[in-house]
């Protein structure tokens, strides 16, 4: 509402278009904020949105000072935790640890504390605190029945520090629940589970991946005998160049009514085709797109 109607259309097209490409396409994304920063640097809402688009592309210290300009305009505190998280990013785990103890954490809702636990749990984990990110995770809301946005997340980074504290009976578990919380996808929970129980997923469909057909490799036993077959077809033709004597003589051999090498082509076929009818049927950013934790 601060900007003529004409300069606020377009700024807020760039929105749009950073908003529909930050999860696909980040670096367009990222392009089409800085469109939106260069017209409009004094609108929160535009530096929020530059700031996210850095955050995603992994420019941490651009994502940081848009975060802060925002967070002066605003007066808000809902940026805290990924402001934390930037400071994760550029390399200064103790500074995020600074800020999940700081009393701007009070003034975020569930959603943001479950965040900033999430982050302060990231940056004992940078510094191989292993046991103090397991404890930081450990809250009411990790073992809740009520499935939360964040739930997922939290079981999946609690499996995660238990994995670095050495507790990998506990963490398989961890995975299981993350997984079942998992309903949007936000979350490798399930492939994780899948690692540690030793199961490997293969796409049939993809023709570098060869596998091997047993029933195939059985019906190719099976043409062994129809080899023999022929032999002895050989052996019949002998009766039947007899019988066809015969007939010449006079006489009607029974192979020569409808028994002789036609009989025997039918049998060879069925054999091939038993012999060749098988064949070979036909990704903190990880556990949340937008966090590095």
């Amino acid at each position: 509402m601060s900007l003529p109607k004409t300069l606020a259309e377009d700024v807020a097209k760039n929105l749009v278009m950073v908003a529909r490409l930050l999860d696909s396409e980040p670096e367009e994304a990222y392009a089409y904020s800085r469109v939106a920063l260069r017209l409009a640097s004094r609108v929160a809402a535009v530096r929020e949105a530059a700031g996210f688009a850095s955050y995603v592309t992994e420019r941490y210290s651009e994502a940081l000072t848009e975060f802060r300009a925002s967070r002066r305009m605003t007066g808000s505190a809902e940026l805290w935790p990924v402001m934390a998280d930037c400071e994760r990013g550029l390399g200064r785990p103790e500074r995020a640890l600074e800020m999940a103890g700081a009393p701007e954490v009070k003034q975020l809702d569930k959603a943001g504390q479950i965040e900033m636990r999430l982050v302060a749990a990231g940056a004992r984990s940078d510094m191989e605190q292993f046991d103090a990110a397991v404890v930081t995770l450990e809250c009411a809301e990790l073992g809740s029945h009520s499935v939360q946005p964040w739930t997922a997340r939290l079981r999946y980074a609690y499996a995660e520090a238990l994995i670095g504290a050495g507790r990998a009976d506990e963490a398989r578990d961890w995975f299981s629940k993350a997984a079942e919380a998992d309903q949007s996808g936000s979350t490798n929970a399930a492939e994780r589970l899948a690692e540690i129980d030793g199961i490997e997923f293969v796409d049939t469909l993809d023709p570098e991946i060869e596998v091997e057909d047993e029933d195939e490799n059985e019906d190719e036993d099976d043409d062994v005998p129809a080899d023999k077959g022929v032999q002895q077809d050989d052996v019949v033709d002998e009766d039947v160049d007899e019988d066809e004597d015969d007939e010449e003589e006079g006489g009607g051999g029974e192979f020569a009514s409808g028994h002789g090498e036609d009989y025997y082509d039918d049998d060879e076929e069925e054999d091939e085709e038993e012999g060749f009818a098988a064949s070979p049927a036909a990704p903190f950013l990880e556990p949340d797109q937008g966090r590095r934790n």
